[in-house]
């Protein structure tokens, strides 16, 4: 079955893509698997402007993000794009899991990070890591096929030391081969943007972190967070697409790249 007649079984119908609001691209490719999506925030009987909390309901701001995410969905489905997203499950995401139901109907990636992302508990011992990720493909699986999963990627990557506090200085080669035993397939970075530390760079900086970093890798999987305290990433994200085009690299999914 296509995935559109499957969004279409599931009740999903996905909008027009939406229309640009200025000069620029609504979605652009970059390489072979990689796609650029801009413009596409809530538009219900109109552009939808506040913050949450004052000028929008938690009510509005879930309609609104849903709303987001369709005019995501259609604008990547206008280029035919597929995407990966790395998940975790907290408390203030339970209102927002059930996109994912959207998300994999339309044909992207999902894939394991951390229910709680709580580095003192899912480090304190190998058993309560697992009992995290059980914890998230429990709550995943009231949305999606948790059994199709088997990549994740470790909080703080797989050589994190900040473990070593919790779980002692050999947890984390313990994890990786239990994972492996698990049939678990995980991803660290070798390029960092370093958009998450206390200094908060500006968008010219992460581009010249990128660009340090991934100075000579043949193959480069970038680190960049989209948090409340990174904005500069989104601003930073254009340039850095395209100046991994222009050194003739191209773009690929974890999984593609595994295959």
């Amino acid at each position: 079955m296509d995935i559109y007649e499957k969004m279409k079984e599931l009740g999903v119908e996905l909008p027009a893509a939406p229309a640009k609001g200025g000069l620029y691209s609504s979605c652009k490719k970059f390489g072979g698997n990689l796609f650029y999506v801009s413009g596409c925030g809530p538009v219900i009987d109109g552009p939808v402007t506040g913050r949450l909390g004052k000028e929008v309901t938690v009510e509005q701001g879930q309609v609104y993000a849903r709303a987001c995410m369709l005019n995501v969905l259609a604008a990547l489905e206008k280029c035919d794009a597929k995407a990966t997203f790395f998940v975790t499950a907290q408390d203030a995401n339970q209102d927002y899991l059930s996109y994912l139901t959207d998300i994999e109907a339309a044909g992207h990636q999902i894939a394991l990070h951390s229910a709680s992302h709580s580095y003192s508990r899912i480090y304190s011992s190998t058993e309560n890591f697992w009992l995290d990720i059980k914890a998230l493909r429990a709550t995943l699986a009231n949305y999606i096929d948790v059994d199709a999963i088997h990549w994740l990627r470790f909080p703080g990557g797989s050589t994190n030391t900040v473990s070593h506090r919790y779980g002692g200085r050999q947890i984390m080669q313990q994890l990786k081969a239990q994972a492996e035993q698990k049939g678990y397939a995980w991803i660290d970075w070798n390029v960092c943007a370093e958009d998450a530390t206390a200094s908060h760079p500006n968008a010219a900086q992460i581009l010249r972190n990128v660009q340090n970093d991934a100075k000579d890798q043949p193959i480069c999987v970038v680190l960049m967070h989209d948090t409340n305290a990174t904005h500069e990433t989104v601003k930073a994200l254009p340039d850095i697409l395209e100046w991994f085009a222009a050194k003739g690299y191209h773009f690929f999914t974890v999984q593609q790249m595994a295959e």
